[in-house]
């Protein structure tokens, strides 16, 4: 493994970018930010075949993307502060919470930034900061930075954001739906959070860096979705918080003898009246060559676009449990088995 700086290429007001920054901060692993400016993007994307954010240019100048890959090879490399669990429980729960917060965070991201005409405003000179300025979202603007990038949340509404929400069953008339599953979120976190840092305790795993990458991005990021946290806001704070600077000292052990906290299980009952839901329908209808699929989370009949790619992670994650033998192991079995989750992805 060659020596030195990793650099992280994409935008700070992007899930999936400060999905990876949570990682890197997390392991420890030499890193800076290239943002990804309008001036950069047309190489970029040739060298890397993709315009998916983020790319993670390696020291042996490796140029990839998906965090889905990328997350388990730099656990492997940086050992010492790994983030992958060994023991089959935990690493069933740490592959299969990423996969469904991967999944279903990303339609409340697109809906509550792109569905609300302030929010939409007030991200444009932010996504400009990156791409135009080629500098953070945390620099104070001139009055003639704004008036200069003030037109790009519109462009960026008009060319991108009022499409993906439709495709994803998250436009402005699901308002309600989307914000009453957000407030089922947080009230499932909230409990879990009160007694842990992190979804499998006190070391943090792939998982938790997607939804504190979610969060930075989205949640404590724009102002729309800020609002909706109200008596959670400090504990998804506290918690963001800690993946978004300098880790002092060693990580925590996971918990001994293959265990995960018994609140856990209030986060999976979310996932299973939410994600589980979705998933499934998603998937059949994409198998059946169909482009659009409903599903009900709670809130009535939800019509969304099929995605080939979440057979893909599926399997990522099923060819996981099948090597840890997660079929025949106990515990796997009494958490996951009677929520219809195993089935989902070994079915």
């Amino acid at each position: 493994m060659y020596q030195g700086d990793y650099q992280l290429i994409g935008s700070e007001m992007s899930f999936f970018t400060r999905k990876l920054e949570a990682q890197l901060w997390c392991q420890q692993i030499p890193w800076r930010y290239l943002f990804k400016t309008e001036e950069r993007k047309g190489e970029l994307e040739a060298k890397a075949g993709t315009h998916f954010i983020p790319l993670l240019m390696t020291p042996d100048k490796w140029l990839i993307h998906d965090t889905i890959a990328i997350g388990p090879m730099l656990s492997e490399r940086f050992r010492s502060r790994a983030v992958v669990p060994e023991t089959p429980l935990q690493r069933s729960c740490c592959y299969i919470l990423e996969d469904a917060f991967n999944h279903w965070l990303g339609r409340v991201c697109v809906h509550s930034r792109w569905c609300y005409p302030d929010n939409v405003a007030w991200v444009g000179p932010r996504f400009g900061a990156n791409m135009m300025l080629g500098r953070s979202i945390d620099e104070p603007f001139s009055e003639a930075e704004m008036e200069q990038l003030a037109p790009i949340g519109s462009m960026m509404y008009d060319g991108f954001g009022k499409g993906v929400c439709e495709v994803n069953g998250v436009g402005p008339d699901q308002a309600a739906a989307v914000q009453g599953d957000f407030r089922n979120m947080l009230d499932a976190l909230a409990v879990h959070f009160a007694n842990h840092n992190f979804l499998l305790g006190e070391r943090p795993c792939l998982a938790d860096f997607a939804l504190a990458g979610a969060s930075k991005a989205h949640f404590l990021c724009d102002p729309e979705p800020k609002s909706w946290l109200r008596e959670h806001s400090d504990i998804l704070h506290q918690y963001t918080q800690r993946f978004f600077s300098d880790w002092q000292g060693e990580l925590a052990l996971w918990p001994a003898n293959d265990r995960v906290p018994d609140s856990l299980q209030i986060v999976l009952d979310y996932l299973q009246g939410s994600y589980y839901q979705s998933a499934p329908a998603n998937i059949a209808a994409g198998l059946a060559g169909e482009k659009y699929y409903v599903f009900d989370y709670g809130f009535g009949a939800t019509r969304a676009r099929t995605q080939k790619r979440l057979n893909q992670a599926r399997l990522h994650v099923q060819h996981e449990l099948q090597r840890l033998g997660a079929d025949e192991n106990t515990d796997v079995q009494e958490l996951f088995a009677t929520r219809g989750i195993l089935d989902y992805y070994l079915g």
